[in-house]
């Protein structure tokens, strides 16, 4: 999200943006294919890109993440202790419940359904099958997320900003999401300072989700934001609802990463 990064830069942060493997302009020859565990390694490997360089502060890395990627950086915080920030912005808790109460009990059948066809399609050596990360007539086509709102949202998207944005992904990916799981994480979240950010209302990763997650991390250096009039893919569509929470990011990583006891001017990520 640039205009986050531009925010956060007004306060000294740099930023490093990435594309997962297989996705936009990085390689990797599985294109589309969503494996959570492997996001999480990119991020780390990026970690150990920005902490070699010689214009970085090594000891005042943070990281960002929406959706999905929220979710990864609060495993990430409970996993990596090169970071000293983090802010997790309308988060993925529970890939399983999620799904489910998105579809509902009898679409999510379905869902199953199409998940172990394509398993056993791929171990019968055919090809893997792709799914939809959002469909405008959720009743009609099987997708990810069911929700028109988004379809609309990364279509327009696509057309304005991200061109290289392809809406399908592996159905295995969809079999990963129902695997991913933050909760057994967060009890080691101990003292790295985590920002939530959650829209209120949120239907598509949850807000409950969200809020019980933030409840679960016993770190005492912890704060959680709930947004008003705020929907999770506004944040994507509309820059004003984007900026309020690139204000609360660039007000946590300056306290936590760019404050006066860290006055140098080396970058920050």
């Amino acid at each position: 999200m640039p205009h986050v990064a531009r925010i956060v830069l007004d306060v000294g942060v740099q930023t490093l943006a990435f594309d997962y493997r297989g996705f936009g302009e990085s390689d990797g020859a599985r294109r589309q294919h969503i494996d959570p565990w492997m996001q999480i390694e990119d991020y780390r490997n990026a970690i150990s890109y920005v902490e070699r360089r010689d214009d970085v502060d090594a000891g005042a890395i943070g990281i960002f993440g929406i959706s999905y990627s929220g979710g990864h950086v609060l495993i990430l915080a409970a996993t990596d202790p090169r970071i000293r920030a983090v802010v997790s912005l309308v988060p993925v808790i529970d890939g399983y419940a999620n799904m489910k109460r998105a579809h509902g009990e009898f679409r999510f059948r379905d869902l199953e359904e199409a998940i172990i066809a394509d398993r056993r399609a791929r171990y019968a050596g055919t090809a893997e099958g792709y799914l939809p990360h959002a469909t405008e007539a959720p009743h009609e086509e099987l997708s990810v997320w069911p929700f028109p709102v988004t379809a609309k949202t990364f279509s327009e998207i696509k057309r304005t900003e991200a061109p290289r944005y392809d809406k399908m992904s592996t159905v295995e990916s969809t079999e990963l999401l129902l695997s991913y799981n933050v909760l057994p994480y967060l009890e080691r979240i101990l003292n790295t300072p985590l920002l939530m950010l959650v829209a209120e209302g949120d239907n598509l990763t949850l807000w409950d989700l969200e809020i019980a997650a933030y409840n679960a991390i016993p770190s005492p250096a912890k704060e959680l934001v709930i947004m008003p009039s705020i929907s999770h893919m506004s944040l994507y569509s509309d820059r004003g609802d984007t900026n309020v929470a690139a204000q609360h990011t660039s007000r946590w990583f300056a306290t936590h990463l760019a404050g006066p006891e860290r006055a140098e001017p080396a970058q920050r990520f």
